[in-house]
């Protein structure tokens, strides 16, 4: 036996000698069961605090043994009654599970797509520079339909709304100059893209046509209020000149030189109520007509996101 050996054989023997000594044995206190047995009694105390058991009406049929061994037949006994009043109903009723627990039906948004969680989103404010295919006027009607074709492609991501995309719009209100000095009015709105042949509903709207800035999607004509004002003084002005003209004439010749000063005066009381009274005046002024031919630039921008599948 070589050394190593014999230091492991010497080490169990060892530990062993060790584990078996007296001094290691265990000793464990039954005190505490003692204490249990003494205030408790565990088969009185379960038979008073569990609850009765319930009656259950056997309905099995009676069994009978088979004559090969004893020519005696046995029934099942019946349990003894308990508690009469915890007895259970004697049907069960019956309830439509598939009603009470039928799986909830979700109704998802009609799509052109078989795949309702393939839509990309184009995000709201995203703008497109069109070119109109239709001309629109203050004349137009409300209800008219309008075409529009992007001039450049909007790139998002993971797609691309490539350049001659058609773009649909219609003519929400408008009105011819109004007496007031007021203009023309055209309130236009984009609201459908037609991208590879589909249709997509969007909300926008026109926040440039022609190369200016349009507020509140409303395209007016040009307000004519002070023009007004300054036509109706020139009215005034163009006949104090005539008067003063007049009068020039009738001094040259000795016999109107005596009423001469008659249309200078005339010339000057209209000129004074023109001046005066323009401003009133200009309120029946008519504003200016609005037009928008073919071809025409209008920006387009996106007030909802727009989804395409």
């Amino acid at each position: 036996m070589d050394k190593s050996s014999l230091k492991k054989f010497i080490c169990s023997a060892l530990a062993i000698f060790i584990c078996s000594m007296p001094a290691y044995s265990l000793e464990l206190d039954m005190s505490v069961d003692e204490e249990i047995r003494k205030n408790y009694n565990p088969s009185k105390l379960e038979l008073d605090a569990l609850p009765p058991i319930p009656e259950i009406k056997n309905t099995a049929p009676k069994t009978t043994v088979p004559a090969s061994t004893n020519n005696t037949t046995t029934t099942v006994p019946q349990k003894p009654v308990t508690n009469p009043t915890t007895q259970p109903p004697k049907t069960v009723p019956s309830t439509d599970f598939a009603k009470n627990t039928g799986k909830v039906k979700k109704d998802l948004p009609k799509t052109s797509s078989k795949d309702d969680f393939a839509a990309i989103k184009i995000k709201k404010g995203t703008k497109f520079l069109v070119k109109s295919q239709t001309s629109v006027s203050d004349y137009s009607r409300a209800g008219a339909v309008l075409s529009f074709v992007s001039l450049e492609p909007v790139t998002k991501r993971y797609i691309t709304i490539p350049a001659g995309t058609v773009f649909k719009g219609i003519v929400v209100e408008s009105h011819q100059p109004q007496a007031t000095g007021n203009g023309g009015l055209i309130v236009l709105k984009a609201d459908k893209l037609i991208y590879k042949g589909s249709t997509y509903s969007m909300d926008a709207r026109i926040t440039k046509a022609g190369g200016k800035k349009i507020f509140f999607n409303n395209i007016k004509g040009k307000r004519q209020y002070w023009k007004g004002v300054g036509v109706q003084i020139d009215k005034g002005e163009n006949f104090y000149q005539k008067s003063r003209r007049a009068s020039k004439k009738l001094a040259d010749n000795p016999v109107g030189v005596i009423i001469s000063p008659i249309p200078t005066i005339a010339g000057v009381v209209v000129y004074a109520v023109n001046f005066v009274g323009s401003p009133l005046f200009s309120i029946y002024y008519k504003g200016g007509h609005i037009s928008l031919p073919a071809g025409t630039l209008y920006e387009i921008k996106l007030n909802e996101d727009l989804y395409i599948y």
